[in-house]
Formats: C-alpha cells, structure tokens, sequence
C-alpha cells in the first residue's frame, strides 16, 4: 500500500504534488521497510498486523538506530500515519493504531537576519564568483519572501507590469499551489537586471541546487562573521521579519505575498522586533497629555 502510494504521489509531481513531497514519503517508506527487517526479520508485513506497539517501537528505531531529531521524527511519524489513513477510509484496516499516539512537533525558532547583518552580506566583498551568486539568490529571497523552489521556478514570465505600473512577481508556490503576488522592490529589480540575458535556457537567477546553496552560505556567514545558521529558508524568514513586519507592514499584507493560508503560519516566520515596538510606541505619550495633566494634579 506505502509504495503504491507513493508511485500514484510521483505521478501527481508537478501537477498537484511537489518532488519534496514525494521524497518525504519515500525517505519514511525506506525507514519503515528498514525498521521491519531488522525487528521482523521479514522483508514486509501485512498492514493489518500495526498495532499501537509496532507505532511505538517504529519512533523509537528512528530516534535511536536513525538518529533522528525529534520534529524529524514526528514527521515521518505523521506521514506514515497518512498511510493508516487511507488504509481505514479503503476499509482494509478497521481499528486506528494511532488513536492513543498524539504527534506533536516542537517549536524551532529559525531566526532571521536584521537589517545590519543584511548590509554586511551586501557589503562584502566575495571571493568566487559562485559566492557572489549564492549571496545574490540569497538576498533575493529576503527581499521577496519566495522559497527555495519557488526562485528556482523563475522565469521572465512569471515579471509582470501589474495594475500599479510596477513590476511583480505573479507565481504559485509549489507547496501548496497558492497564488503569490509580490511586488518587486529596488535591491532584487537590480539582481534580476545583473543576469538578464547572460544565463543559459531562459533562466533569470544563476540557481543552483538547494543542497549547495546551503552549504556556500555558511561559507558566506563564515566570511562575514555571522553565527547564525545561515539556511535559504532564513532569507523567507528575513523578509517577514525584517524587510516587512518591521517597516510596518500588515501581518494580512505578509502572509498573503508568502502564499500562507492562515496567519498562524506566517506568525512562526513574522517576529515583533524591539525595534517595531519602539517604533509603534513613538510619539504615544503625545496621544495622552490630558492624562498626563490629570494625574499631575491630582499626584503632584
């Protein structure tokens, strides 16, 4: 049943399925069939025999011989209990070994890049050209929200002249096939305008595969002295943070240009920075001297 799940979920990449999607479901397929050989001693079993104690046993061989982390644990967890799903709706399990394991994930608080640290990645000198380009997808993405995939799929068609004379991007974001419309600002109209006809196939961004890029930006935070854990995942959360939510951005303006469905999601990526606070609170006492005039006379 997992693997015939699994090859309808391939045929669905690129029409209602991401390649992701697909290759989650395969990693925890591979780790179900390698948890049965070594507890069963068999190269399958039947869906029937999953008890809540084979659940139980299966998170504890992908905490301890996988090594997983615990929000990566609870995801395969979450995509094998899919597959119980569909096993009951097509009534060939009846009773739900997963009613009594409750699957929670653990808030991670990936951070974001301030507007300074921005600057210093700008500002720096790189040495390769293929740090250069790495650090302009980088920057890219923090100033248009868009993730890895989404920049991947760029083309020229996807730069339109919208409704107010101004250039966006109009795309869907492969995840969830949502539309995103963002407006282009100055920094990533001059990344784009730097490549414009000097990249093979039609491509408008030098991109390159996520696993690489990955691994150039800690040498771009090794070289501009930053600690964090510069991912390209930050730079979306970058532009919540920093290039939106902070500039006094609506948070409903936000998560619409990130394709979110629901605010809650976009409050894990939009933090309230020290910096806004202040910035809300200027100029308040100003709302409140007949409050003021009142306490003096009556404290004073």
């Amino acid at each position: 049943l997992f693997q015939k799940h699994n090859d309808d979920v391939k045929q669905l990449v690129g029409i209602s399925k991401t390649i992701a999607t697909y290759r989650k479901y395969e990693v925890t397929r591979r780790h179900l069939a390698e948890f049965i050989r070594s507890k069963y001693n068999v190269s399958d079993i039947s869906i029937k025999e999953i008890s809540p104690m084979f659940i139980t046993d299966f998170e504890l061989y992908l905490r301890t011989a996988c090594k997983c982390g615990y929000n990566t644990t609870a995801k395969f967890m979450q995509f094998f209990k899919r597959i119980i799903i569909i096993a009951r709706n097509n009534g060939i399990l009846v009773g739900d070994p997963f009613a009594s394991y409750k699957i929670r994930l653990e808030k991670v608080d990936r951070g974001y890049l301030t507007e300074d640290e921005i600057k210093i990645i700008l500002k720096k000198k790189m040495v390769s050209e293929r740090l250069e380009h790495v650090r302009d997808l980088f920057v890219f993405a923090c100033f248009t929200g868009l993730a890895y995939i989404d920049v991947a799929g760029l083309t020229q068609d996807n730069i339109c002249k919208s409704f107010d004379g101004n250039l966006w991007i109009m795309t869907k974001r492969q995840k969830t096939n949502t539309d995103v419309n963002v407006p282009l600002l100055d920094i990533p109209k001059m990344i784009l305008k730097k490549y414009k006809g000097k990249l093979p196939n039609g491509k408008i961004l030098p991109v390159i595969s996520n696993q690489k890029l990955n691994a150039y930006l800690k040498e771009i935070a090794d070289v501009c002295g930053i600690k964090k854990n510069l991912t390209f995942h930050l730079a979306r959360h970058t532009f919540a943070t920093t290039t939106t939510l902070s500039k006094g951005v609506p948070i409903e303006t936000v998560s619409k240009m990130l394709g979110h469905t629901n605010i809650e999601t976009t409050q894990i990526y939009a933090r309230i920075t020290n910096s806004k606070i202040g910035s809300d609170m200027q100029g308040l006492d100003k709302k409140f001297v007949g409050i003021e005039k009142i306490y003096k006379e009556v404290a004073m």
